[in-house]
């Protein structure tokens, strides 16, 4: 190649070697930022999912509108959207938590009592964790996620605090009545430290594994179950501190409503066990008032362990990819309607705190669409970008979550024992049926009642109401029940 040729030549070639260098590059980059399937379509990134669970806790919190100290809740929600009509299935413990994590509902034959199993009663149903886990995440369970101790098998940790007794008591005198075979009182509160207590080691857990879980190439599912503000309602001390105990109220609605069917009472056995608690009738006001200090106490507890958890999510840069859920299991009634605990068909047992946050949405809102904790498997699975299973009971929240200023037409259906309870639109209306048969019912119209203190399922004004509520309650269960029966 003669020189005049060469000068010519020799600069072309080396940029169309740039260009082709500078081409690999886009391609490499971008492969490492998506993986391809085979056929050639795009598999998006997966997300990592920290999933708060906290066990009894209901709405009460400064982002509802209550005054409660809970900043980190607060922080958390101006990320997210909080749902403010969001209601379990079944208000009970290991009962709803089988139906969060399976997808389906719970029925006259499944997912019954506390110690509802999945491994005995949902077998072959494809749960939550093993369905993420098959996707290629890390699947790690701190303290209580299901009630029943190592009723999902395909966890590759499944963790709880070392423990002589769940109630956790750490004050003398509640230590000594156990020993000598007595009920503990239902509340402590010692000059302690956080750590002391069951949910302050599960914190610390929890930000030990996020260290580990950002070293990993994998993708991971970290769910935290915070016992309290279940009952005892144990605290360290500043946590009460936080609260005037002069200032503390009653709810306007302690009483059981005259109009109410007899169905919808029960005896809160669940505090009856603790010292200091009468085994029939009301409680005092003053041990009311230090029963619902307890609760607020614990929750402000846990708000502080929340705080920490993510705090260490962001201090590892995880943060723009993750999930975040908050959500409680079950509400729990504080003297409202004359009843403790959950265990009913009220409002205020059925509805829970939600909270999702991610980077993909706009935070700091509030949604009013009627949404159920069935719900929270298929959203989850469409904000990892992973498939959705067949068998799921419940829709997917991202089209509340991307325009959450819009009200859906959706409803809720919860049951607990006999009772059957549609939530819709204003009303929340309840059946108790015996063999297909109505022997109660109950209808509060939340348009004039939120507090629930009149039944006017026998008004006249609502007959026609009822009807309607009646049909549509009761065509969905035949439709249920009818699907049931086909896949059986």
């Amino acid at each position: 190649m003669n020189l005049k040729l060469r000068l010519i030549l020799e600069p072309m070639i080396n940029n169309m070697k740039a260009v082709k260098f500078i081409h690999f590059s886009i391609i490499f980059v971008t492969f490492m930022l998506i993986s391809i399937t085979l056929n050639g379509q795009i598999q998006p990134i997966k997300k990592n999912i920290l999933f708060l669970m906290v066990d009894d806790l209901r709405p009460e919190l400064s982002i509802y509108g209550q005054n409660i100290i809970s900043p980190n809740i607060d922080k958390l929600a101006k990320t997210g959207v909080t749902f403010n009509n969001a209601y379990c299935n079944v208000p009970v413990c290991g009962a709803s938590r089988a139906s969060i994590l399976t997808g389906i509902r719970p029925t006259n034959n499944r997912f019954l009592r506390y110690n509802a199993s999945i491994s005995k009663e949902a077998p072959d149903v494809l749960n939550l964790v093993k369905h993420l886990k098959n996707e290629g995440y890390i699947t790690i369970s701190n303290n209580k996620i299901t009630h029943l101790k190592k009723d999902i098998s395909d966890w590759d940790e499944e963790w709880y605090p070392a423990s002589k007794g769940w109630r956790n008591y750490i004050s003398k005198e509640n230590i000594d009545l156990e020993t000598n075979g007595e009920h503990g009182y239902p509340y402590e509160f010692p000059d302690v430290e956080d750590e002391a207590y069951f949910d302050g080691q599960t914190a610390a857990k929890s930000i030990a594994d996020l260290k580990k879980l950002k070293e990993q190439n994998q993708p991971f599912f970290l769910a935290v179950g915070f016992v309290k503000p279940h009952l005892p309602f144990n605290a360290p001390k500043r946590y009460w501190d936080l609260y005037d105990a002069t200032k503390i109220d009653l709810p306007k609605n302690s009483f059981f409503p005259k109009e109410a069917p007899k169905a919808a009472q029960h005896n809160w056995g669940e505090l009856r066990y603790y010292k200091g608690i009468p085994k029939k009738g009301a409680v005092s006001d003053d041990v009311a008032k230090k029963l619902i200090h307890g609760y607020y106490a614990g929750v402000s507890f846990i708000d502080a362990q929340i705080g920490k958890v993510i705090k260490a999510l962001n201090e590892l840069n995880l943060r723009d990819d993750t999930i975040i859920v908050l959500v409680g299991d079950h509400g729990w009634s504080l003297s409202e309607h004359g009843l403790w605990a959950k265990h009913s068909n009220f409002k205020v047992a059925l509805q829970v705190p939600l909270v999702i946050s991610t980077s993909d949405i706009s935070g700091n809102q509030h949604t009013e669409s009627i949404t159920e904790l069935i719900d929270l498997y298929p959203t989850l699975c469409d904000l990892a970008n992973i498939e959705k299973p067949q068998h799921l009971d419940g829709k997917s929240l991202v089209k509340i979550l991307n325009t959450p200023n819009k009200k859906y037409d959706y409803s809720a259906w919860a049951r607990y024992q006999k009772g059957e309870t549609l939530i819709i639109g204003d009303y929340v209306y309840t059946e108790w049926q015996q063999n297909g048969e109505q022997f109660a019912n109950m209808l509060y119209d939340h348009s004039i009642d939120k507090q629930e203190i009149k039944n006017v399922a026998k008004n006249k004004q609502y007959e026609s109401t009822v009807t309607h509520l009646s049909t549509i309650l009761n065509q969905r269960i035949k439709a249920y029940y009818d699907n049931e029966s086909k896949k059986n």
